[in-house]
């Protein structure tokens, strides 16, 4: 292990003791194990979901019940400093994969590798597993996914006489010429909400061959060429050259880009495929929209994975009945109820297929669950200072480049030399 607190512990110093209704409980001589579990699940459906999961759990293990601790996404990463240092963390940590490495690394969490059935093993997707691998040890696991899929008007499409694909990926050649197609009569091909457009451009480099990092912790170093460019410079064009994207949504966010969809301002917008769950309930009646086939650049259609995650606390007394009810999650059916109360895809083929096999084509659910197989490792994951990068020199880099105040070299060399700042 390593020594405890080396890359989190100067992130906060405050007191836990506040915290330490949080910390394992102790069990009676007679009584059960008690477990907790804080999650940070914050729609009621999922919130209803993961209660039923726990409940079923606690009625068919009465030795080793599992108490919700309910928390929330906004200001977790120094919460959860605050109770591993406070040694009041719970049992079973629910996170992100951007999130845990540090406290991998810093030693909290258990390696639940020896714990993890080989059934479980082969169910999840390689570059999901890669994800919650640190050190080659498997500290998490993957429970939840979103991808980016193209989600379209088909009344326009129609009327640009645009012929809707129906392979199982479509190109980024193709959407552009459907984004050029449909530029006409007032509105645009493509809304693209890119307030912040980092966590866009990293998870869709992979199909370009973009990996942007090398190494990992402290010793990462950047990698910015062609791969890594691929993607900005194609928005950039299709916004400033086909001019087929609606100007205002690069400044705006994914949710905020809606509206002109709805509308009509825009025959497809770019979108976290959760999105599918507030298109069917918010669009207005009548409106026909289809999700296009997953988007495959010239390496294929793999998106970086990020999934949400389930952790044990290394200190906790009851590592094995942690896991053992980690398994017991994320069984198929129970993972597939979750992700349908959160609109998002299962981090396990399994659950998946029992996703798609109740789901259907509903609401374009078929090709946002095929985009689930197609997720490649996230070297940024593991790169300490990516976190600090992201917000203070690649998003606004970004947007000065797609705002044009700056070119593709410039931004390729603020990208790098960003980076060296940080990091030097």
């Amino acid at each position: 292990m390593n020594t405890r607190g080396a890359s989190i512990a100067a992130c906060l110093a405050i007191s836990a003791l506040a915290l330490a209704g949080c910390s394992s409980a102790e069990p009676d001589s007679d009584g059960p194990v008690t477990l907790t579990f804080q999650s940070l699940s914050d729609q009621p459906a999922a919130i209803a979901a993961t209660e039923e999961i726990v409940d079923s759990w606690n009625t068919d293990n009465p030795e080793v019940q599992v108490e919700i601790v309910q928390a929330g996404w906004d200001g977790i990463y120094d919460k959860l400093i605050t109770q591993f240092n406070g040694g009041a963390a719970p049992d079973i940590i629910h996170y992100e994969a951007a999130g845990i490495v540090p406290f991998a690394r810093d030693g909290y969490l258990a390696d639940l590798g020896e714990h993890m059935s080989d059934e479980r093993r082969k169910d999840i997707p390689e570059g999901v597993l890669d994800a919650v691998t640190v050190d080659d040890a498997v500290v998490a696991y993957p429970t939840e996914l979103q991808s980016y899929m193209v989600f379209a008007n088909k009344t326009l499409l129609d009327a640009a006489g645009v012929q809707i694909p129906s392979g199982d990926t479509m190109t980024w050649d193709e959407l552009r010429e459907i984004a050029r197609a449909t530029t006409k009569d007032g509105a645009y091909g493509l809304g693209w909400g890119l307030k912040s457009p980092t966590a866009a451009f990293m998870a869709m480099a992979p199909q370009f061959g973009g990996e942007y990092f090398e190494g990992s912790g402290a010793d990462a170093s950047i990698v910015v060429g062609e791969g890594e460019m691929a993607l900005p410079v194609l928005v950039d064009e299709m916004a400033h050259q086909d001019n087929s994207i609606l100007p205002v949504s690069l400044t705006q966010s994914g949710s905020e880009v809606l509206a002109s969809f709805y509308a009509g301002q825009v025959a497809m917008t770019v979108q976290g495929s959760f999105q599918a769950a507030n298109i069917a309930k918010d669009a207005p009646e009548g409106f026909d929209w289809v999700v296009l086939p997953p988007l495959e650049g010239p390496e294929g259609p793999d998106q970086a994975a990020n999934p949400q995650t389930l952790s044990v606390n290394i200190d906790s007394e009851h590592v094995q009945e942690a896991a053992e009810f980690i398994e017991y999650f994320t069984a198929a059916d129970n993972l597939a109820a979750l992700n349908k109360a959160d609109a998002l895809i299962p981090a396990t083929t399994s659950a998946q297929q029992a996703m798609a096999d109740e789901l259907g084509a509903e609401s374009g659910w078929d090709r946002i669950l095929a985009s689930g197989q197609h997720m490649a490792s996230a070297p940024y994951l593991f790169a300490d200072a990516f976190a600090q990068w992201k917000d203070t020199v690649a998003t606004p880099a970004y947007q000065k480049f797609l705002a044009q105040e700056i070119d593709a070299a410039q931004l390729e060399k603020d990208l790098t030399d960003g980076w060296d700042q940080i990091t030097k």
